[in-house]
């Protein structure tokens, strides 16, 4: 599933999940995401998330957070990849 950034901000979420890098993350970031490096959320996703919570998943372009969400909607989170990602983000912000 996915979720265009003006969507997004138009809701007010507060799962917003950066999967880059903490030094990507330092350098810029949709406000009110955490940062989740890809890795990490992969491989102990029980220590950070909720089955019955959603999350907002974004990377620099949307594709590797497609991925990432994929995953975890197979294990049995709830997740939406937010299109374009960070890079869409500065475009419009």
């Amino acid at each position: 599933m996915n979720i265009s950034i003006e969507d997004l901000l138009k809701n007010k979420n507060n799962n917003i999940i950066d999967i880059r890098d903490k030094y990507k993350y330092s350098n810029g970031h949709i406000s009110n995401s955490i940062n989740i490096p890809s890795e990490y959320l992969i491989t102990n996703h029980s220590e950070y998330l909720d089955k019955d919570e959603t999350y907002y998943l974004y990377c620099d372009n949307g594709y590797k957070s497609k991925l990432v969400s994929d995953e975890l909607n197979y294990l049995g989170y709830k997740t939406i990849n937010i299109i374009g990602g960070y890079n869409y983000y500065l475009l419009i912000k």
